[in-house]
């Protein structure tokens, strides 16, 4: 049973470090390592700009994602039943405003799959 356990445990597939994903589309796009990491670097800060309070809040990756930012309110404190423990009450925290990002795959994306 344990040399099952580590057989199986061998096989699990890593996935690709940046480093690795660089030189793979290095090689594959014939342009340089500095050119795919300037690439990426303009990406971010093209995302960056589209997703902060001045740009239109949502920014699509094409073939792959489709990113928005989603303005949370602030909440105050609470008293609520604790769930695990019957009868007793807990204080949920108070949190403020925020803004998170939402990532859903496009129709593509997940027929690829």
């Amino acid at each position: 049973m344990a040399k099952a356990k580590a057989a199986a445990a061998k096989t699990v597939i890593k996935p690709l470090t940046k480093s690795e994903i660089y030189t793979s589309l290095a090689e594959s796009t014939g342009l340089t390592r500095k050119d795919i990491a300037k690439v990426f670097e303009e990406l971010s800060t093209l995302v960056a700009k589209n997703l902060s309070k001045k740009g239109p809040g949502q920014f699509s990756l094409p073939g792959i994602a489709k990113m928005r930012a989603v303005h949370k309110e602030a909440t105050k404190p609470a008293q609520k039943p604790n769930p695990f423990k019957p009868g007793e009450m807990m204080t949920v925290k108070a949190k403020p405003a925020r803004t998170d990002v939402r990532i859903r795959p496009i129709k593509s994306l997940k027929e690829m799959l």
